[in-house]
């Protein structure tokens, strides 16, 4: 049964999307069957695994809508053991859709509308990895619902635990409301630049704070990491000998082994 790890904050320009498509590809080149679900409207995960928004038929938003069912929706990539369900801005009109729908039915009202279709999909999968929007609106609160855990990434920056705790508070009121079992998989320390003490304080600050919940392996700031989405490969596709890809696999290899693998 495939795992489900939601990555959530907020906060934009953390390197969510980044970590979730290189998270995901690592873990496939691992030899793990993954599914990357792009729930951002932005859709940035979907054209950084080079999939043309345009050309697809059917995407996350009808899944959410029930317009779909999830093996219409799941595209295979170019890259190993690699699957995604993609997004595009058609899903930024999701929010209205679903509040109108969970006035009249209670299981849209619960944010179990993405659970119910991936609970379908856990035996297919060995882990399902979603890219959350960055904010806390009922798509990150369907998301929530369906994880079994959520990684956080934490930009290496002074503001980096201003609105972390009210992150800490949504997933607090998950656990108690929506999901019981949900859990903090890991806090993610991304764009690190070595060059500059701010940089590496605030990776005290957050290993003082999160303790052995963060993760040894910190993501570096690096031009590569930035280029490669724009091509729409995954960073060990599109650079296999860089550091962002050594640091990747190595996320990949500590999340198998906080699971036992």
């Amino acid at each position: 049964m495939g795992k489900i790890i939601a990555l959530v904050n907020q906060k934009g320009g953390v390197g969510k999307t980044t970590s979730s498509i290189n998270l995901a590809a690592s873990l496939g080149v691992l030899r793990e069957k993954v599914l990357l679900i792009d729930l951002d409207p932005q859709g940035n995960a979907t054209t950084g695994v080079g999939i043309d928004k345009g050309e697809v038929q059917k995407n996350v938003y009808d899944l959410m809508i029930d317009n779909a069912e999830i093996n219409e929706v799941i595209i295979k990539t170019k890259f190993k053991n690699l699957y995604i369900i993609p997004s595009n801005i058609v899903l930024a009109g999701a929010d209205i859709e679903l509040l109108e729908k969970s006035r009249l039915d209670p299981e849209f009202q619960k944010g179990g509308q993405l659970k119910k279709h991936l609970d379908q999909a856990k035996s297919m999968f060995d882990y399902i990895i979603i890219d959350c929007p960055p904010s806390l609106g009922i798509l990150t609160t369907n998301a929530l619902t369906a994880a079994d855990s959520v990684i956080i990434p934490v930009q290496c920056e002074f503001f980096a635990l201003e609105g972390i705790m009210q992150l800490l508070n949504t997933i607090m009121l998950a656990q108690k409301n929506l999901n019981p079992t949900l859990d903090i998989e890991g806090v993610l320390l991304t764009m690190l630049d070595n060059r500059t003490n701010l940089g590496l304080e605030v990776v005290e600050d957050i290993k003082s704070y999160f303790k052995e919940r963060v993760y040894d392996t910190i993501i570096p700031r690096l031009v590569r990491l930035s280029e490669a989405p724009s091509h729409g490969k995954p960073i060990i596709a599109y650079d296999p000998n860089s550091r962002g890809t050594e640091a990747y696999l190595n996320l990949a290899k500590e999340v198998l082994e906080r699971n036992g693998k």
